[in-house]
């Protein structure tokens, strides 16, 4: 079997190490060169460093990754700081390090697997066979500036994994656009030189003071990098009514401003300019299975609505379907498997995936359209804040730490709830054949 993966970040990388690793021929496409910035609060939970200890990549201290505690939230003139939980499937600790070196460590590290790995190769389409089955990909060559050369090249492959984030060149050619139903996102961060850049603490902020003293909308974070930098970013979901109507870079601005003159989040010690992102949540592209065709991470929706991580589900997913393809050349190889044959086995990846988190990404996307209320947010914070048992139950509850086999109060808690609420479908309707209408908000916003 012959695989081709588009995108190196978390999703493309992590499947390539593990399909290389069983001796499959995997060829990976990425558009940049390492090392390349990502705009990303950095931050690692430990669902996400879970899928890092499964990789077996090294993330000591001493090449720049930070270890945390847990979060520190604040909100309604309180600050409260909850560990990590003691879960069994999970570490105890969350990990701090910046896109621009994690990225790269796991492309080296499916690289080390096998994996060939091509830079500045800028997919533009998927390629078909007369039947409609996605047989590769066309890449425009790209020169160590990032400008097109003129050069375009076809690959083959028996199976394409698209991997390439949001924005996914490969699903939109086939005509696989953004969702209407679901959650969308949109993050903007920057860095600053900062006392506070040791932190064992990934902060959050649940309410954003202004500088006149106005709530802002969105949450923000402060995440201490270790390198005498802090990532200090916000987000906010589209079910806020201020949603692709404000300038979320001068937002940012107005929350710093605010913020304790020690801390130095001022203009003067700013690294790098403000920079933003969309945040594709609760599968907002599908289907994630079609013929010779696999939606890996960002490009098949997968951050949770609940607090905006991808980084973990990313490399779930990557894991998920380089399970379902080794199965497969295995099968092939001993039975003499035909295309149809592997593509039947290939297609309950999509059920797969929304077993896992259906459930949770439905909830998730209650808890959105709750929060983009003001008043209800207001009142859940002030009921909240000062009872550290229910933050605790909340934190677990957001960052997907649970285990389904446990027997304890909070464990039993969160499967009753995700047991009451519909998995969130995979499927596609009619409505995700066309662009989403908030597209054009959320670029203008972020650019």
């Amino acid at each position: 079997m012959k695989v081709l993966i588009v995108g190196a970040g978390p999703a493309g990388s992590t499947a390539a190490y593990y399909l290389a690793q069983q001796g499959i021929d995997v060829t990976v496409l990425e558009k940049t060169s390492f090392p390349r910035e990502k705009v990303c609060g950095d931050g690692l939970t430990p669902r996400a460093v879970r899928e890092i200890q499964k990789l077996g990549l090294p993330h000591a201290v001493s090449e720049g990754w930070r270890r945390n505690k847990g979060l520190r939230l604040i909100a309604g003139g309180r600050t409260i700081e909850l560990p990590w939980p003691e879960v069994a499937d999970f570490p105890t600790y969350g990990l701090i390090r910046t896109r621009l070196g994690f990225d790269e460590d796991l492309a080296r590290h499916a690289q080390s697997a096998g994996a060939v790995v091509l830079e500045r190769h800028s997919v533009t389409s998927a390629l078909t066979a007369e039947d409609g089955r996605v047989i590769g990909a066309r890449a425009s060559i790209l020169d160590e500036s990032g400008r097109k050369t003129g050069e375009t090249r076809d690959f083959h492959a028996d199976v394409v994994l698209a991997a390439d984030g949001n924005s996914t060149r490969t699903a939109v050619s086939l005509g696989m656009h953004k969702r209407d139903d679901r959650p969308l996102g949109v993050a903007v961060r920057t860095y600053f030189t900062s006392p506070r850049h040791d932190d064992d603490w990934m902060e959050g902020w649940l309410e954003l003071p202004g500088k006149s003293g106005k709530p802002l909308p969105g949450y923000g974070w402060v995440f201490g990098v270790g390198d005498g930098t802090s990532n200090v970013g916000l987000g906010i979901l589209n079910s806020s009514k201020e949603f692709g109507k404000l300038d979320y870079k001068q937002v940012l601005r107005e929350w710093t401003a605010g913020m304790p003159s020690d801390w130095g989040f001022t203009p003067e010690n700013q690294v790098g300019e403000i920079r933003g992102a969309a945040l594709p949540m609760g599968f907002n592209r599908t289907p994630h299975y079609s013929p010779g065709l696999l939606l890996l991470g960002d490009a098949g929706g997968m951050v949770s609505p609940f607090n905006g991580e991808g980084i973990s589900y990313a490399m779930e997913s990557a894991r998920f379907a380089a399970e379902f393809l080794i199965d497969a050349s295995s099968r092939s190889a001993s039975a003499g498997w035909s295309t149809h044959d592997a593509d039947a086995h290939l297609s309950r990846y999509a059920d797969y995936v929304r077993d896992q988190w259906g459930s949770h990404f439905t909830l998730g996307r209650m808890f959105a359209s709750l929060i983009g209320k003001p008043a209800v947010m207001k009142l859940a914070l002030r009921t909240g804040m000062p009872i550290p048992v229910l933050m605790r139950f909340v934190v677990r509850m957001l960052a997907n730490l649970t285990d389904p086999s446990a027997k304890g109060f909070e464990d039993r808690v969160i499967r009753v709830l995700e047991m009451l609420v519909p998995a969130t479908s995979n499927t596609s309707p009619a409505s995700a054949l066309t662009p989403a209408g908030t597209d054009s908000a959320v670029s203008a916003t972020t650019s």
